[in-house]
């Protein structure tokens, strides 16, 4: 594990790390798929459990060991900065012990996500990173087989998502689906019952479907202000809602998204 310690700011081999968004990530073109940020020892290592390959990892010194034990083998530059370094280089303080490069792998197809699942969310638009991250963590944590995404919601690779996910965005199988339709005709292809979780008056308590629940479920939840969109609640062949107390109406999409996906494994 090749250690290449830098004081300089402007070195040109922190440019991976250098206040870039998402959107300038993605469009990297060396390495082909383009990148994403890693951050934490913790989640560099699911990253790497995942068979994802780092670029290389910006750290300080004092994480130099853990992140030499989480590497194992790879031969990945580890660029070893003081503290403030990385701040300036990154826009933020970097004390998660590691940021890690790493090539974005290629997505997988919908019938490939789909080929061995029963239990599946579908995220359509959601904007706020924090949310898909946790939607994320709840669909690992709680029985789901693989998430759809559509495409407008934000990346489960984005660095926040990832780190309020802890990693499970590498655990999960997951893609982004076209346009509604061609999502919904591989879903019930597959044989899945597209299942809308939004407040409506046609809407059934989650425990009744549940009661009834078929063997393979698409559990759709839509974005953080509007929620599902018409056309993909035209698509669902059922619509159930979350019978809430207090003057309440909703919970926020990741809760919900975790409430149903309990209520539907078990």
């Amino acid at each position: 594990m090749p250690l290449e310690h830098i004081a300089d700011t402007e070195d040109p081999r922190l440019a991976d790390y250098r206040n870039l968004t998402d959107t300038a990530l993605r469009r990297v073109k060396e390495p082909r798929e383009g990148l994403y940020i890693a951050e934490s020892v913790k989640v560099i290592r699911r990253a790497l459990e995942a068979g994802h390959t780092p670029r290389s990892v910006l750290t300080q010194s004092r994480w130099v060991g853990q992140v030499e034990d989480a590497l194992g083998d790879h031969d990945t530059p580890v660029y070893v900065v003081p503290d403030d370094v990385a701040e300036q280089v990154t826009g933020y303080a970097v004390h998660r012990g590691a940021l890690a490069a790493m090539h974005r792998p290629a997505l997988p197809t919908v019938a490939e996500v789909l080929r061995d699942a029963r239990l599946v969310l579908v995220l359509e638009d959601l904007i706020e990173h924090t949310n898909v991250g946790a939607a994320f963590r709840a669909a690992a944590g709680l029985g789901a087989d693989a998430v759809l995404v559509s495409p407008r919601c934000a990346d489960p690779l984005y660095r926040r998502s990832v780190k309020v996910s802890m990693g499970t965005v590498f655990q999960i199988p997951w893609t982004r689906i076209g346009n509604w339709t061609d999502a919904v005709t591989a879903l019930h292809a597959s044989g899945f019952d597209v299942v809308a979780l939004a407040l409506s008056d046609d809407a059934v308590p989650l425990a009744d479907y549940v009661a009834e629940r078929p063997d393979r479920v698409a559990l759709v939840m839509g974005t953080e202000g509007d929620g599902l969109s018409r056309v993909a609640l035209d698509a669902a062949d059922s619509v159930v809602t979350i019978p809430m107390r207090g003057g309440v109406d909703s919970l926020n999409v990741a809760s919900a998204a975790a409430v149903a996906l309990w209520a539907l494994a078990n």
